[in-house]
């Protein structure tokens, strides 16, 4: 398996438009029987190949629930997804799983980094369940984790590093298979402001290299460093911005 740079993607081709993600109408119910919630009202939204969009919006608004359906954590109850062209509601189990490990890089607010191994093993862990054999698979992410710059840190545990460190470490992690988009749900949200500016400059430096990026968050000088700001409210969006002063 080739790694030639960040920004292609091992996940397939987007689709014929240039689109990586294209939700039409998506809607999403919870229903408990006694509950029913319906999370999501009918989204419309495309994210094309290279955008950095940041979705906001109040707790409740749908945030979360539109991310973990973009990750194909979930699936819709109604609507079209296509992402990288692909319709994901003709996916099965298997194939679900597939996309979430070739064609989606996850970066969550609490890292989620496994803490008995080291930062090159949880880097390795997408590469691991996707095939890449021992050799390749460390040197990769030994790569992965110098350009966010902890070459210093390879065997480090997750209780040696600082918060700042540990989201480098799942930035790094979520570029291992060189997905077509990566989805980070409040990415500086348990980081000090050091911390927090450091991510948000690794983000932004992902984006110029050319990766895709959808962040889900409430920073307000994240969602400035976006090239789209997507405004979610009540499960529908209610804005749609572009960030004129922003450019690769």
């Amino acid at each position: 398996m080739n790694w030639p740079s960040l920004r292609k993607s091992n996940g397939g081709p987007p689709s014929s438009n240039g689109r990586i993600i294209e939700m039409n109408n998506v809607r999403k119910v919870y229903d408990t029987g006694k509950v029913r919630v319906e999370a999501l009202r009918g989204i419309d939204l495309s994210v094309a190949e290279g955008e950095f969009v940041a979705v906001v919006g109040p707790s409740g608004s749908g945030k979360s629930t539109l991310l973990n359906l973009l990750g194909c954590l979930d699936t819709p109850t109604d609507g079209r997804y296509l992402l990288a062209g692909d319709p994901v509601a003709d996916l099965d189990r298997d194939g679900l799983a597939e996309i979430r490990n070739r064609r989606v890089g996850f970066v969550f607010q609490n890292f989620n980094l496994l803490p008995q191994l080291t930062a090159l093993e949880n880097v390795e862990m997408p590469l691991l369940f996707g095939g890449v054999g021992g050799r390749k698979r460390r040197e990769r992410a030994r790569d992965l984790l110098e350009r966010v710059g902890l070459g210093d840190r390879l065997e480090h545990k997750p209780t040696e590093l600082s918060g700042g460190q540990m989201q480098r470490v799942a930035v790094a992690r979520a570029l291992a298979m060189d997905p077509a988009v990566i989805l980070a749900d409040e990415p500086t949200g348990n980081l000090d402001t050091t911390s927090g500016v450091d991510v948000l400059t690794l983000l932004s430096e992902l984006w110029r290299q050319g990766s895709t990026l959808v962040v889900v968050t409430h920073d307000p000088a994240l969602a400035e460093r976006a090239q789209r700001v997507v405004e979610i409210r009540d499960g529908l969006v209610v804005a749609d911005s572009r960030n004129g002063s922003t450019s690769h």
